[in-house]
């Protein structure tokens, strides 16, 4: 029985014109250069112009990832965009994304699961694609995180940015071809939301709220959860660590990537870092890297990855695919 899988055909990137270093952002707080590469590896983040809204970044990533990908508009059923800064309370800010694209059918919604937000919609959409109910997907990461900073707070201002990440997927049948997503792990545990969060919300407080984080915490139940997901990854494909051609890990912080590739003695050379070029960029952090990557002549095509990710809720998981 030939079964239906999703393929990556494109990916598509955008990040805002705006650049701030750290030194500039040494201005702002009680902060400088050398201790925020040190702690986290990131040298500058973008953030969005004023006038730019979630969905403007995700339409561009996603018209990249289209032309990337030589699959028309047209052809498009699906869109699932993660992100914790939507455009409107509602409706859904892919709605919005597929309006600007011209598309007419087919449905478009949001995942909420933060820093972990990609995974989670790349998971909805190969399962809709695989049960038949669509047939080609753009998955976008989309995030002005910025507008939810507290600037005073250096424990959160310095790592995080704006931007977008996007992947064409669509449905193949043919039993030649090994490429496609081969399987997802996600996992969510509601007890530690306390660690990371932001303190508003329409129904709580009527606000937008800001950023807030126990950074040791988060660190050790990072550490543990992605290498807990990674490991059941592996275990379910059978893979070992040796045969997995790239691993592209949420760029949350460069400790955190350093301390999971040695936990599982994954070779640092194998680990794609763009970190240090735009920070944490929440559920846009996993496409921007796989474009970059991808882009840059790393990653070919056949090349068996994984991807993984952990972020606020708390939510985590791991997906090995095979571009």
């Amino acid at each position: 029985m030939v079964q239906r899988r999703s393929i990556i055909e494109g990916v598509g990137a955008y990040l805002p014109e705006r650049v701030l270093t750290n030194d500039e952002l040494s201005t702002k707080v009680d902060t400088s250069d050398e201790w925020i590469r040190e702690r986290t590896g990131i040298r500058e983040r973008r953030i969005a112009d004023e006038k730019e809204v979630t969905s403007d970044l995700a339409t561009f990533a996603a018209q990249d990832a289209l032309s990337d990908a030589g699959v028309e508009i047209g052809d498009v059923d699906l869109i699932v965009l993660a992100t914790t800064t939507p455009d409107l309370t509602f409706p859904a800010t892919a709605t919005a994304v597929q309006a600007k694209l011209g598309i007419t059918r087919g449905a478009a919604f949001d995942v909420q699961a933060v820093c972990s937000g990609f995974l989670f919609a790349l998971a909805t959409a190969d399962s809709m694609l695989k049960q038949g109910l669509f047939n080609c997907a753009l998955v976008i990461g989309a995030e002005t995180f910025t507008r939810l900073l507290d600037w005073s707070d250096r424990g959160t201002c310095v790592l995080f940015g704006d931007g977008a990440g996007a992947v064409a997927l669509t449905a193949s049948d043919s039993v030649n071809n090994d490429r496609g997503i081969i399987t997802h792990y996600i996992r969510t545990d509601g007890r530690q939301s306390n660690l990371l969060y932001v303190d508003g919300g329409v129904s709580k407080t009527g606000t937008i709220g800001h950023v807030r984080m126990l950074g040791n915490r988060v660190f050790k139940n990072a550490v543990i959860n992605i290498s807990d997901a990674i490991q059941k990854v592996l275990n379910e494909t059978g893979f070992s660590v040796e045969e997995i051609d790239w691993f592209v890990p949420h760029q949350a912080n460069q400790r955190i990537l350093d301390a999971v590739a040695n936990k599982l003695g994954i070779d640092e050379e194998k680990v794609i870092t763009t970190v240090g070029r735009h920070g944490n960029t929440s559920a846009a952090s996993i496409p921007l890297a796989l474009h970059a990557a991808v882009r840059d002549g790393r990653i070919k095509r056949g090349d068996l990855v994984i991807s993984e990710a952990m972020g606020g809720g708390f939510s985590w998981g791991a997906t090995a695919f095979r571009m």
